[in-house]
């Protein structure tokens, strides 16, 4: 089996605010944000013809993805109670909202992974695929997501 793995983000970070809508314990239920940094490990038990697992090169759709979801944007769950509001934001050209299904570090692994995966295998006529990809808020947390 052969792995490569690729990261964006941990040059400057993805600007992204959000909340845990859910945790009123906590003050995770307040808008914050982090700068996101996504490692993404790949693999394939054979190499393309120039002995690599994925062209980095052809992966420009998966950083645009993450750009345009992750940064300098308002990640909002689709359940949030205050969707409201969010959405008046962006109305009135004070934020860039996009609307999930589910947010946190846990929630983001899973779908950038989801993401990646359908491009590398479309890429590589399913030779390749993801294995995780993991989201660090700062070098404290991270969350992995494994397909």
């Amino acid at each position: 089996m052969y792995y490569s793995t690729k990261t964006y983000g941990h040059e400057r970070g993805l600007s992204c605010a959000f909340r845990q809508p859910l945790a009123s314990h906590s003050h995770c239920s307040l808008i914050h944000g982090y700068s996101l940094a996504f490692s993404f490990k790949f693999a394939s038990t054979t190499l393309d013809e120039k002995n690599w697992v994925v062209d980095f090169g052809g992966l420009k759709q998966l950083k645009e993805w993450l750009e345009h979801n992750f940064d300098h944007s308002i990640a909002v769950a689709k359940d949030d109670p205050e969707m409201k509001t969010f959405l008046a934001l962006e109305e009135k050209g004070l934020a860039r909202v996009v609307v999930m299904n589910g947010v946190g570090c846990e929630k983001f692994a899973e779908h950038a992974f989801w993401f990646a995966d359908k491009l590398v295998k479309e890429l590589t006529n399913n030779r390749c695929w993801a294995v995780s990809c993991e989201v660090k808020e700062h070098g404290a947390n991270s969350a992995i997501f494994e397909g």
